[in-house]
């Protein structure tokens, strides 16, 4: 029997929310975070300025869900828990360590084209 053949661009492809997910902003910077090595949730929370435990919490879930990261929780008190980015989820760092650098080489380039843009007569701009 043959493997299905997937397809971003078809609306009812699952692997469209996959990739939906791997490019939410939470997602790329925890992916990265975790990168270095298990951490737990306040660590990552650190490290991942501007996110809250909400967030923080649900994103983690849904990668656990995906395979991407792995949670291990240690019988001790207090309780601790660790998440660490699983091989699925190692497959991930370089492509997205790669988009978090050119976010950081590009943001001037960035910053300058929507300077321009918002400085042309007759465009509308974006909150």
């Amino acid at each position: 029997m043959d493997a299905p053949v997937w397809n971003i661009m078809v609306a009812t492809c699952p692997s469209r929310t996959s990739l939906a997910k791997i490019a939410n902003k939470w997602t790329a910077m925890i992916v990265i975070a975790l990168s270095k090595g298990s951490l737990r949730f306040g660590e990552i929370r650190e490290e991942v300025d501007g996110i809250s435990g909400k967030v923080l919490a649900d994103t983690l879930r849904d990668l656990e869900r995906d395979g991407i990261v792995e949670r291990t929780a240690y019988n001790q008190m207090p309780p601790r828990v660790e998440y660490e980015l699983t091989a699925l989820g190692r497959s991930l760092r370089e492509p997205l360590t790669a988009l978090g650098r050119w976010a950081e080489e590009h943001i001037s380039e960035v910053l300058d084209a929507r300077d321009a843009y918002d400085e042309r007569p007759g465009t509308r701009v974006l909150p």
